[in-house]
């Protein structure tokens, strides 16, 4: 009896342990990262940005570069998307454009 029941334990624990790493690898599956290049010049547009892009919904995390003058954002598929995301910075005052991806050069 007693090793049925630590039998029975383990196979609960695994399967738990199963079922978190696909819900991690759900979650991972569903977020973006986007990059804007925004027109701001101080750190107090700096701040302005970090103090409300946070809110918006489906935001997961913000990277505000002053220096490059970029704004990163990983948020959820589900929740939002790269429109709201670049209305919601326009909408604090601030020219914005998503950053095209780096091409890379396949010549020789």
């Amino acid at each position: 009896m007693k090793s049925r029941i630590i039998t029975l334990i383990t196979f609960l624990f695994f399967a738990v342990a199963l079922h978190a790493q696909d819900k991690t690898a759900e979650t991972k599956k569903s977020q973006e990262e986007v990059t804007f290049v925004v027109g701001m010049h101080c750190e107090a547009c700096k701040k302005r940005i970090e103090s409300a892009i946070p809110f918006e919904k489906g935001v997961k995390d913000l990277n505000v570069n002053l220096d490059k003058k970029e704004v990163t954002i990983i948020y959820k598929t589900a929740k939002t998307n790269v429109d709201k995301l670049k209305k919601a910075i326009e909408e604090l005052g601030y020219t914005c454009k998503e950053k095209s991806p780096v091409q890379s050069d396949s010549k020789g």
